[in-house]
């Protein structure tokens, strides 16, 4: 436990990203509405981040909305992701707190209480860390180990294993988040990178009761190697470690093929030689894809586009209206 004098929290924002998850969000309310109760003395709000929704879900939202000025919805104009959606909720998140979670009610709202008293112990960040998982496949349990793992390894050091953007992150932290102007962004990655005190919350993570998971294989693959490549030179680095292993490689072929001769032995054909060629080139062919990964973030930096647009907002009183695009 942190050496900090006890605070209490006063003000709380829920954000949830929302993107096709009509069948989720009655789930969602009931469970929220049922939780309210339990936290005494705090003003708590609630943002829903339509992600360009084609369902219904969008008009869920509004109504749910219309019933409940605590509940806050930000649109936006088409699908932009899931990371722009919780950069989203944090620019127009007003509490002292804010705690991100999805919609689908895999990480369940009722550990965030004792989030809460983690945070009111001196913690600036409470993860969620997942013990377990119900409902899944061996092949997705053994790849998302594997993905926590390498994001550990690639990413950063104190980035936690086995835990999703579900966390609570005090006012300064998000304040940090906010200030953080790139493109590609892999929010656990920043708050691990933003440091403050962190400590984490062990939970059962819960089997998906509607819909599709959101993040299969194909789409974990891509945030992991835009986390890498956004956090680390790591790509690079290995490219310029094998380059040097096969130019060593080619100085000993070289060396094999003079005392051949020198010896009068006939110096292996054109296989040994076309092989390794194709090797070479498909080594040299690899590298130039990784530095134009690199030089294509770049690009795509010093654009500076926005990371998403708002179409709409309800309820939030004009909070953020100087600012209806993603940068500061």
């Amino acid at each position: 436990m942190p050496d900090a004098p006890f605070r209490k929290l006063s003000s709380l924002s829920l954000i949830i990203p929302v993107f096709n998850e009509e069948e989720s969000l009655p789930a969602l309310r009931t469970e929220l509405e049922r939780l309210l109760p339990s936290f005494t003395g705090v003003d708590v709000e609630l943002i829903l981040v339509d992600d360009g929704s084609t369902d219904a879900g969008p008009d869920y939202c509004a109504a749910w909305a219309a019933e409940a000025p605590w509940v806050k919805v930000v649109t936006f104009s088409r699908n932009f992701g899931h990371q722009p959606a919780v950069s989203a909720g944090l620019r127009y998140a007003g509490g002292e707190a804010a705690v991100i979670l999805d919609a689908d009610l895999q990480d369940p709202p009722e550990v965030i209480p004792e989030m809460i008293r983690l945070y009111e112990a001196g913690y600036d960040v409470v993860y969620g860390r997942r013990r377990s998982r119900s409902g899944e496949s061996r092949f997705k349990l053994a790849s998302a180990w594997l993905f926590y793992r390498l994001m550990r390894r690639c990413v950063h050091k104190d980035l936690p294993v086995d835990a999703g953007d579900f966390r609570l992150m005090s006012r300064r932290c998000v304040d940090v988040l906010n200030a953080m102007p790139e493109v590609h962004r892999f929010m656990r990655g920043l708050a691990a990178w933003a440091g403050f005190r962190q400590t984490a919350v062990l939970y059962d993570r819960k089997e998906r009761l509607y819909g599709e998971s959101k993040y299969p294989l194909s789409k974990m693959f891509f945030l992991a190697w835009d986390a890498i490549s956004s956090f680390s030179a790591l790509p690079v680095r290995a490219v310029n470690f094998m380059g040097l292993c096969f130019l060593l490689f080619g100085f000993a072929v070289c060396l094999y093929a003079l005392v051949q001769h020198l010896s009068g032995h006939t110096v292996p054909g054109w296989s040994s030689l076309v092989g390794l060629m194709t090797v070479i080139g498909g080594l040299t062919i690899c590298s130039v894809g990784i530095i134009g990964e690199y030089v294509g973030k770049i690009y795509e930096e010093v654009k500076r586009r926005p990371l998403f647009i708002v179409e709409k907002t309800l309820n939030l009183d004009g909070r953020g209206a100087k600012k209806p695009v993603g940068r500061q």
